[in-house]
């Protein structure tokens, strides 16, 4: 945890409740173990969608399709989500959850493969990406970002403080631990230090990143 678990609690008892569908699958994933986002994370996107207003939003890291529905739920009407994931055993929810939903394009896939495709494809262009996925891929993501975020569009990564882990040594990391580290500060290094960004880093939920391009 990276904020005090008292402001923690007392900032989430702050938030309104969720629509009763996505309070139920939130329940769900909580329950069966499935990392979703935080509360404190979901309020902060609410704000995040009510500024910027995106028509095209591009989401690398489904799961069971939570964080795509609520991105939908709190988005304008008629916005278009496209979201990616591969493990099945979490796309066997994601198909449920996020059938019926027209402006939801749910594809299925590694996502280095299916970003390198939007690259070759000129097309596949968005104004609001939201990051959450496999965090020791985050550097290579970012180079096929950078080609599909339209000028002036917004990326959001979740989880970048890996439980504050992130400010430590690598040294006081477990060995397991070390790759994620060591590609999460580079990836951070490079968010804050490109001429193509404006990044802030945040300790709302795990940590979040938000980078406007320029």
């Amino acid at each position: 945890m990276i904020v005090n678990e008292h402001i923690e609690g007392y900032i989430d008892s702050l938030i309104p409740d969720l629509p009763e569908d996505l309070s139920k699958l939130e329940e769900w994933a909580l329950e069966n173990g499935v990392p979703i986002i935080r509360k404190s994370m979901q309020q902060f996107l609410k704000v995040l969608l009510a500024e910027k207003s995106p028509q095209r939003i591009l989401e690398i890291g489904t799961a069971i399709g939570f964080s795509t529905l609520f991105l939908e739920r709190f988005s304008k009407p008629g916005t278009q989500i496209t979201t990616i994931e591969k493990v099945e055993m979490r796309l066997k929810e994601a198909r449920k959850n996020l059938a019926g939903h027209d402006n939801i394009r749910l594809i299925e896939g590694d996502a280095l493969t299916v970003l390198e495709n939007m690259v070759s494809d000129h097309t596949e262009r968005y104004d609001f990406i939201f990051l959450d996925a496999a965090k020791g891929q985050y550097p290579e993501f970012l180079k096929s970002i950078r080609m599909i975020l339209k000028n002036g569009g917004m990326l959001v990564t979740d989880n970048v403080l890996l439980e504050g882990s992130i400010a430590e040594s690598k040294f006081s990391i477990e060995r397991r631990d070390r790759t994620i580290h060591k590609r999460m500060r580079e990836f951070l290094y490079e968010l804050t230090h490109s001429e193509d960004f404006e990044t802030t880093v945040l300790p709302v939920g795990d940590g979040v990143a938000v980078s406007y391009k320029l």
